[in-house]
């Protein structure tokens, strides 16, 4: 059986380690004021993406445009240590977990006052977007991981 895991602290984050801010909105909360649990795979998603050009020096947009390569999700999964309310700002610190053949796994923590509100877990597969099948990280894509986790050093 798993363990459920910590909460940890922002500040035991690597300096490294690529970060934003995101805004929490009215419309993304229910009526006591409380992120919807779904709202944070989107908030993740647009975290991710940025994450691929602010940190990686890559284009999303030109994987699964013209280079027809997914960058789909085989395993999304959310572990949730205190509430985020309307009005909060949460800090997503984005870590490169594992990187295999064909697919790497992202850790993202959430922090709200300096306290991790929940982490998710992203194992992105990368595909041929015209015969739906998996293939290998491209070489680019590989370089960026090894060298944004530190093993490419």
């Amino acid at each position: 059986m798993n363990q459920r895991p910590s909460p940890i602290s922002f500040s035991t984050v690597s300096p490294s380690v690529w970060s934003c801010d995101v805004n929490i909105y009215h419309g993304q909360c229910d009526p006591a004021g409380i992120v919807y649990t779904p709202i944070f795979f989107d908030i993740f998603n647009r975290v991710i993406e940025d994450w691929y050009r602010d940190a990686l020096g890559l284009s999303y947009y030109d994987f699964i445009g013209p280079r027809s390569t997914g960058l789909g999700y085989a395993n999304a999964h959310c572990d949730f240590f205190v509430t985020c309310t309307m009005g909060d700002t949460i800090r997503v610190a984005v870590t490169v977990e594992r990187i295999g053949n064909s697919s790497f796994t992202l850790v993202l923590h959430a922090f709200n006052g300096g306290g991790e509100a929940l982490r998710g877990r992203f194992t992105v597969v990368t595909t041929d977007l015209r015969q739906h099948r998996p293939i290998p990280l491209p070489d680019d894509l590989r370089q960026a991981l090894l060298d944004y986790s530190g093993a490419g050093d």
